[in-house]
């Protein structure tokens, strides 16, 4: 079976994986290199930790526990690092909103638990993290590095056989009746039984060259970076801080296996432009305001970044109906969903398979 993937982030390179593993001939496009897309923005923060519903969370949580064995099926060091989230208010509102959370994490069986202020602070002894009305742990969330991840996978694509084509970009789908025959890149076509578009936020704008409506909104974010530095986390793997005024939202802090320090505010669907030097600057100083070994650390601020955000926030995932192979793959939680996403897709694509637990993500749920 002919499978072209288009788009080697960190979902489309997960699935091309899974199909070269299957002896699939897969071709893997991209307009840049493997990773350098929604994948490089990302915090990369693996996690469940409020996602709702339920069945949402649960894609995520099964997803937290396929991690493990795709980083040893890729055979790489691609900086997954676990040890849980650390999260806490400094408000009585906020905390009640925190409690309630955990209590309902714990009745969907998620791994999460109220803390103290001394288990906060004896967890990561440099923390400074001024009032606490309430803390919790979610021992199960992890991050990784996004790109390397992309690109180790894309690597393996190719030694499995499969080709690999970056840059020119893919411009469009060729429609033979109700399937599509090939892609097009630039002055030629490439023959396929299948694809699968994750193409980020170009998703849409492909999909349309086949008629098929994939409804996206504009989603900007940015996040800033430091210098590699000395081992600042002792334990957790993301910490969750509380707003330190109105106009200073919460934001969330990891160090990766590098060394460097990435800092993001607000929530995961927050909509954010400023990627200026002042910026990062000022995020950095809220950052080490609860960290204070950050206080030397340099902040390099990272170009905004476009995330695929589908219309709902929920994934998009399947094969459409009224173009019957070609499988859409569209999700702002890629970097958590992306080992789950491979597996499953491969599965529907190769085997015939029909996965129940994907019914509420199809793209027809829009029409």
């Amino acid at each position: 079976m002919r499978v072209t993937v288009i788009g080697a982030g960190i979902v489309g390179s997960a699935i091309a994986f899974h199909l070269a593993r299957r002896g699939t001939q897969v071709t893997l496009l991209d307009a840049d290199k493997p990773g350098m897309g929604a994948s490089s923005h990302s915090f990369a923060w693996i996690n469940a930790f409020g996602k709702e519903p339920r069945h949402y969370n649960e894609l995520n949580r099964r997803s937290l526990d396929t991690w493990d064995r795709y980083a040893r099926l890729l055979n790489a060091d691609v900086g997954l690092r676990w040890g849980g989230q650390l999260t806490w208010s400094a408000t009585d509102e906020d905390a009640e909103w925190l409690r309630e959370n955990v209590a309902k994490l714990q009745s969907w069986g998620y791994i999460a638990r109220l803390i103290d202020e001394a288990q906060l602070v004896h967890l990561e002894p440099g923390l400074r993290p001024g009032p606490v009305s309430a803390a919790a742990i979610s021992e199960n969330d992890g991050h990784v590095l996004g790109t390397k991840a992309a690109q180790v996978a894309s690597r393996r694509v190719a030694e499995l056989g499969g080709l690999v084509r970056l840059n020119p970009p893919a411009l469009g789908l060729d429609v033979s009746g109700k399937e599509i025959a090939a892609v097009q890149v630039e002055s030629e076509s490439i023959d396929c039984d299948a694809v699968v578009l994750a193409a980020g936020v170009t998703t849409t704008e492909i999909a349309g060259t086949a008629n098929v409506e994939v409804p996206q909104y504009e989603s900007p974010g940015v996040v800033v970076k430091t210098n590699s530095l000395p081992q600042l986390i002792e334990s957790a793997s993301v910490l969750y801080a509380p707003p330190i005024s109105e106009d200073q939202p919460e934001i969330h802090i990891r160090q990766g296996a590098d060394g460097v320090v990435m800092i993001g505010e607000g929530t995961q669907e927050s909509l954010a432009r400023d990627d200026s030097q002042e910026h990062a600057d000022r995020l950095l100083a809220r950052a080490a305001h609860y960290l204070p070994a950050l206080s030397a650390a340099q902040a390099i601020p990272v170009p905004v970044g476009y995330r695929p955000m589908p219309r709902d926030e929920m994934p998009i995932l399947g094969f459409t109906e009224s173009v019957p192979n070609l499988y859409i793959a569209l999700t702002h939680s890629g970097i958590t969903l992306a080992p789950l996403i491979g597996e499953f897709a491969t599965m529907e694509i190769l085997d015939g398979a029909r996965i129940d637990l994907l019914d509420p993500f199809r793209l027809e749920r829009f029409v």
